[in-house]
């Protein structure tokens, strides 16, 4: 009870010494002696140590600051609902150039690709053979008008004989016989003859229509047969675009006027994704829906100056098949997927940050139709969501929507 107990590391300081007492295991307390020479250091010492105890004790580390996004605000209006479909251009006009007569190809008059006019010369064949069948032919008519001169000459020579008596009714019948005869035998050999030059125009092959004509698909030296197909001219101005729509669909276009609305003014989106810059119009419906797929055939009909478009393209077609009255839309990067729901950041007044889901509807543009868990107005986040959680106070900053112009002029 009587022995005094030195605290654990306390200093205590003398004149000639600085001494450090510690209790031992057994709580006895010992002390150490500290050099003469450290004296002058002891208050000094004691100074540091006691302004480093109370730094760390009292400093802490300061708060970071709020994470910065950008928001923007649920805009409301009417959006057209566009519908596209996927088509294949087709000539309105697509002719099979054949031979009308066989012979050997001499001569390719067109280059292929190039527009040609209706009557354009596009083949020569080998025409000696039917310009001796136009020779023989000349010969035949020339011959049978002889025989029907002279069957004129005997009949008007035997009429007044017959009533002389001096020549039987019999041969005048016979000089008539062989008139009529002769004016028949004149009358095929003439045939013959058109047809003959018929058959050695045709040995020059034109352009039925005119039209953008394909690449040859026969040589100088090949035998021609009526049967051979020489190249393809197809008419393309207008041009049609076949394309199939749902069975559901169709039905709601006959029933509904923006359906028959939209029938009149199509777009025509093409391959390299532009707008081509001509619309076009529903030309008719097939009779029937496939079967197989569900899906009814329409025929569009799109004005192509220049030619630019030709049969076989690729394109889709877009239409306005419906109108949403005071629909929000928000930016397409606002709005993230998790496991299948739609979140979005909302921003309140007090800058908390929010996660919502969301029911999304079709797009526009760059932006979403928001159905459900918006409101007009609210601030939602554009950037910065993965950074974000519910709670949280953000720094929030204006989004810039460099397509906010070129939309509002577009629509």
């Amino acid at each position: 009870m009587g022995q005094r107990i030195v605290p654990t590391g306390a200093y205590k300081m003398r004149e000639d010494s600085f001494r450090f007492a510690q209790a031992d295991p057994l709580g006895n307390t010992t002390r150490a002696s500290i050099p003469k020479s450290w004296s002058r250091l002891g208050p000094l010492f004691l100074i540091s140590l006691a302004i480093s105890a109370g730094c760390s004790s009292t400093n802490e580390k300061p708060a970071p600051p709020p994470p910065e996004v950008t928001v923007t605000t649920v805009v409301q209006k009417d959006v057209p609902v566009h519908q596209e479909w996927v088509g294949t251009m087709a000539g309105n006009i697509d002719a099979d150039i054949r031979p009308k007569v066989g012979g050997f190809l001499i001569s390719q008059l067109y280059k292929d690709g190039s527009y040609v006019e209706k009557g354009q010369p596009l083949y020569q064949l080998d025409k000696r053979q039917a310009q001796a069948a136009v020779e023989q032919a000349q010969g035949d008519l020339a011959r049978a008008q002889a025989a029907l001169d002279q069957a004129n000459i005997d009949v008007r020579r035997y009429t007044p004989l017959v009533q002389q008596k001096a020549v039987s009714q019999a041969e005048l019948d016979k000089a008539r016989s062989a008139e009529a005869a002769g004016t028949a035998q004149v009358s095929a050999d003439q045939a013959g003859l058109d047809n003959a030059k018929l058959n050695l125009g045709w040995t020059t092959v034109t352009a039925p229509i005119s039209g953008i004509a394909g690449i040859s698909k026969v040589q100088i030296g090949d035998l021609m047969t009526p049967l051979t197909t020489m190249t393809t001219i197809s008419n393309v101005n207008p041009i049609y675009v076949d394309f199939s729509i749902t069975e559901q669909d169709y039905l709601r276009f006959v029933r509904e006027k923006t359906g028959r609305a939209a029938a009149a003014n199509l777009e025509l989106i093409l391959g390299d994704g532009t707008v081509y810059p001509e619309r076009g119009r529903g030309l008719f419906v097939n009779r029937e829906v496939n079967p197989l797929t569900g899906t009814i055939q329409i025929r569009a009909e799109f004005p192509n100056p220049g030619n630019v478009l030709r049969p076989g393209q690729y394109a889709r077609i877009r239409a306005v098949t419906e109108l949403l009255k005071n629909a929000l839309l928000i930016p397409q990067r606002a709005v993230s997927e998790l496991q299948g729901v739609y979140l979005v950041g909302v921003v309140a007044a007090d800058n908390t940050a929010t996660t919502k889901p969301v029911q999304l509807g079709p797009q526009f543009g760059d932006m979403w139709v928001v159905n459900s868990g918006l409101q007009a107005g609210e601030k939602i986040i554009v950037d910065g969501l993965q950074r974000v959680k519910s709670g949280m106070v953000v720094a929030p900053a204006p989004f810039k929507d460099t397509q906010a112009k070129d939309r509002s002029a577009g629509n």
